[in-house]
This record gives structure tokens, C-alpha cells and sequence, in this order.
């Protein structure tokens, strides 16, 4: 008996090593071997009885996955990634309004980190809903494109936090302080349609009120550089000002891949976008974009 165990046990032990789903595989020989001596059948009789008893465990956790708790992956990950979309927003707000308040380093640190947590949690809901895909015949829409784009609003989110521990010198609050207000409203406003939009499986709000908020931003910029206002300014200033026209950049690209996740989450023909876009540089030039 010894023998036996040892040379069944140590291939299946080796292949539980590499792939950590074959875990159980070592005790199951286990009790296919020593069984039968406790139960006085043979090994054959054993081994079916095993087949049976988990193929019995695997239709009672699906009848009960099914009808008792039916709560799906995926929708699980739809439900998380609106919650992430209107956490987002609210860190939108309060890091645009540091340019013109400022923004304590305990209050970054805590908004950082509460985009992070969910982050975290969404993609774990995210890898079990991949695994669920694989089971169903008629398959939801891929999660894949969207943890992405979620992700990258969320490195977008910590490029603006470290440009706004400073908040902008008087002249350019001045006149800077509209067009951060209008793209933070519109921004806030478009994250938040889209959560919404996730949840009632529809297609996403319009994009053309955060195109225009840019748009102003960007010619704001323009006409700063024009004026001579940006050339007194400090070189940590001029690093936070470029900073913040890249991150402007990151934000409309990714707002349009969130655009076209939530598109076919909604199942609908992806709108048309308008030729010509404008993109936001770093210095706050406009570069046409495809």
C-alpha cells in the first residue's frame, strides 16, 4: 500500500505544484486508495463512487448558483465599474477645485486612495466575471475593454492630483477659474451618465458638452501663452500647468474609449465622432486628432 501511494501520490503532488487547480488532486487518490479498505469495495467501485459524489456536488451548486443565488459576475462588474465612474467623479471635483483652493496632501492621499480600493475591488469582480464568460453560450460583452479604460481614467485622476498641490498663482486663477469650472461640471456630469448608463444597459450621453469645456480650456491656454501671462511664471508652475494640459489630453481620449465600452454594453450602434476633434497638448496647444 505504501508503494502504491508513493508512486500515485508523487506525480499528482509534482502536477499540483505547477497548476495550483489540481490541488485536491493528491487527497482524491488518497481516498480512492484507502477507501476501499474501509468500506470493503474495490478500487474500481471506489473511484465511481468518488465520480459520483463530486458530479452530484457539482449539480447541487449549480441548481443552487441558479435558483437561490442567481446574482451573475457580471453584473456584479457593471455594478462596481458605475460606482467607480461616480467615485471618479466626486475625485474630479474636489481635484479641479484645488487649483483655485488648494489641496491638503491628507485629502489627495485619501482620494487616491479610495479610487484605488475600488479599483482593487472591481478587479477581482472583473477576473471572476471573465471565468463566468467562459460558461455561458450566449456571452455578455467582454470586461476586458472597460477595466482598461477605468484604469486609465484612474492614472489620469493621479496626474491631476500632482499638479494640484499647489493651487495656480492669482492672474491665472483669474483666468483660468471658468474654463476649470465648465470642464469639471461637464466631465462630472459625463462620468456620472455613463455609471448610469452601465446600470440601464443604454448608450452613453452625448460627448460634445466635455469636447467644447476643453476646447475653451485649451483656447484659454492659447491665448495666455499669446498675452505673455505663462513667462513669469515659476518653473514648478510651468511643470504643473503642462502637466495638467497632458492630463486634459489623457481625459478625452479615454472619456471616448469609455464611450465606445459603454456603446456596446448597450448594445447599440457606436455614434458617429465628429472628424477633426480637437486634442488638448500639454502646453495647451490644439492638435487636430482622428
Amino acid at each position: 500500500m505504501l508503494i502504491v501511494l508513493a508512486v500515485t501520490l508523487a506525480p499528482l503532488a509534482l502536477l499540483a505544484a505547477l497548476k495550483p487547480s489540481f490541488s485536491v488532486a493528491p487527497f482524491t487518490a488518497v481516498m480512492v486508495l484507502i477507501a476501499p479498505s474501509l468500506l470493503h469495495v474495490g478500487p474500481i467501485e471506489s473511484a465511481v463512487y468518488r465520480v459520483l459524489e463530486v458530479a452530484l456536488g457539482g449539480i447541487i451548486a449549480l441548481l443552487v448558483s441558479v435558483f437561490v443565488f442567481p446574482a451573475r459576475a457580471h453584473s456584479l462588474a457593471i455594478e462596481a465599474g458605475a460606482g467607480a465612474l461616480d467615485q471618479m467623479a466626486e475625485a474630479l471635483r474636489a481635484l479641479l477645485a484645488g487649483f483655485t483652493r488648494g489641496l491638503a496632501p491628507a485629502d489627495l492621499h485619501r482620494i487616491q486612495d479610495g479610487i484605488g480600493h475600488a479599483m482593487s475591488a472591481l478587479t477581482g469582480i472583473g477576473d471572476e466575471a471573465r471565468r463566468e464568460r467562459l460558461a455561458y453560450l450566449a456571452p455578455e460583452p467582454d470586461l476586458r475593454p472597460l477595466l482598461r479604460t477605468l484604469l486609465r481614467l484612474r492614472h489620469d485622476l493621479v496626474m491631476i492630483g500632482r499638479a494640484v498641490a499647489v493651487s495656480l498663482p492669482d492672474e491665472l486663477q483669474a483666468r483660468l477659474e471658468t474654463r476649470l469650472a465648465r470642464v469639471s461640471t461637464t466631465a462630472i456630469a459625463y462620468l456620472r451618465g455613463c455609471g448610469n448608463a452601465l446600470r440601464a444597459r443604454r448608450g452613453p450621453p452625448p460627448l460634445d458638452a466635455v469636447e467644447a469645456a476643453l476646447d475653451g480650456y485649451a483656447e484659454e491656454i492659447v491665448a495666455l501663452r499669446r498675452d505673455g501671462s505663462t513667462r513669469s511664471l515659476s518653473i514648478e508652475d510651468v511643470e504643473r500647468f503642462f502637466t495638467l494640459g497632458f492630463a486634459f489630453e489623457q481625459v478625452h481620449r479615454d472619456l471616448c474609449d469609455l464611450e465606445r465600452c459603454v456603446t456596446e454594453w448597450a448594445q447599440l450602434p457606436a455614434a458617429p465622432r465628429r472628424h477633426g476633434a480637437i486634442g488638448h497638448g500639454p502646453a495647451g496647444v490644439t492638435t487636430p486628432q482622428a
